[in-house]
């Protein structure tokens, strides 16, 4: 949960947070807003990272295929195709939607731009 009055995030336990790192080497703590299950495709998470929630910058959205190794440890990969990022889009459209506090992974205006594809 976000205290946009203090900036801070707050009730974010360890198993909360994912650390990604891009293909720059950067390193990027994030917060997992929620694993989608798509029929079709699998398993899918949806990270925000946490500088952006501190901040209250606009953030990007991380969307990446999801499963876990023997040890249960997240295991990400790649969006393939169009057809696959459309499919998760569109399911993570339908989680905001059915959110009922979206206001605390997305402000309005990101929530916005989400649906609008970022116009």
């Amino acid at each position: 949960m976000v205290d946009k009055k203090n900036n801070e995030i707050e009730d974010i336990d360890e198993e909360a947070l994912i650390t990604i790192i891009t293909d720059d080497d950067e390193e990027i703590e994030c917060v997992i807003i929620t694993i989608l299950e798509i029929d079709e495709y699998g398993d899918y998470i949806a990270l925000m990272p946490v500088s952006a929630i501190d901040d209250e910058e606009e953030g990007e959205l991380y969307l990446y295929r999801y499963s876990e190794d023997e040890d249960e440890m997240p295991v990400l990969g790649n969006i393939e195709s169009d057809e696959e990022f459309n499919a998760v889009s569109e399911a993570f459209e339908d989680f905001l939607k059915n959110a009922d506090e979206y206001d605390e992974i997305l402000s309005d205006e990101d929530y916005d731009k989400f649906l609008n594809g970022g116009e």
